[in-house]
């Protein structure tokens, strides 16, 4: 890909830097960023249980080891797989495929499945620990990636950010965060509601999809007009698809949800009998 080839140009790290001086200033770069760490917080907890897994035969200071360069592996192959998903973005019909693919994930966000992590083996050393997480990362990984290349909108200083910050603070606080999670459920409906409002602007503006949803509704409108007036970016289509997809995510998780439990509810009640 033509942005990974350029990755190690001098001249290209430079114009990164200095894009990130500009963007820096602009409320809407923080608000992005935020995105970005807050979806991994919450995607990111069974990534975080194997690389406590497979780190908890090592020796208390290689454990440290470990989880830090699992880390920071993890950082790099997610940047690496998150420029690629960005770049394919842009070809037609795909953003809408990526898009449903983030209203499913951000459904099984609320309904999550059991997991056991007795299946990840103990390393015996720094190295198996860390090729453990590397692979154990990519292949759980692809909501994540999805979801950051979206929240990023194409730009590589978002990416490199954000995933360098949140999968390390992952990584070290995994157990506050879960318990953060647990604690105050309504963070991850808020989450849930935050990735279907994405992908609603990623479903949006798909180049094969967007002259379609242009043709229905007249672009500019009164309320685009309105919008920019008061320094929202973005269409009424986009905004209109997005708080659309937050509103299924909701419901449809809500329904989901709901309905495990009974079963749930159903299952013990045969048990007990």
């Amino acid at each position: 890909m033509e942005w990974l080839t350029q990755a190690f140009d001098p001249a290209h790290i430079s114009a990164l830097f200095t894009q990130l001086q500009e963007e820096v200033r602009s409320p809407t770069f923080w608000v992005a960023v935020t995105k970005i760490i807050w979806i991994n917080v919450l995607l990111s907890g069974d990534n975080a249980l194997v690389i406590a897994m497979a780190c908890r035969n090592l020796e208390p200071k290689q454990r440290l080891w470990g989880m830090v360069l699992g880390a920071g592996v993890a950082v790099l192959l997610r940047i690496v797989f998150t420029g690629i998903v960005a770049t394919l973005m842009v070809l037609p019909w795909l953003k809408l495929i990526g898009g449903l693919a983030l209203i499913y994930i951000a459904i099984k966000l609320v309904v999550p499945e059991e997991e056991n992590g007795d299946d990840v083996h103990g390393a015996s050393s720094i190295w198996s620990a860390v090729q453990i997480v590397a692979i154990a990362d990519i292949v759980m990984s692809l909501d994540n990636v999805i979801a950051v290349a979206a929240a990023a909108n194409g730009s590589v200083v978002l990416m490199i950010i954000g995933l360098a910050v949140s999968v390390p603070m992952i990584v070290a606080g995994a157990a506050i965060i879960m318990a953060v999670l647990d604690r105050f459920p309504l963070l991850i409906w808020a989450g849930a509601a935050l990735l279907g409002w994405i992908a609603g602007e990623v479903i949006a503006t798909d180049h094969g999809l967007e002259p379609i949803l242009h043709s229905l509704v007249p672009v500019p409108n009164a309320f685009d007009r309105l919008l920019n007036s008061i320094g929202i970016h973005g269409s009424s289509i986009e905004i209109g698809m997005a708080a659309l997809d937050a509103a299924i995510v909701l419901a449809i998780g809500w329904a989901w949800r709901r309905k495990r439990q009974r079963a749930a509810e159903l299952e013990a009640q045969h048990a007990k009998a």
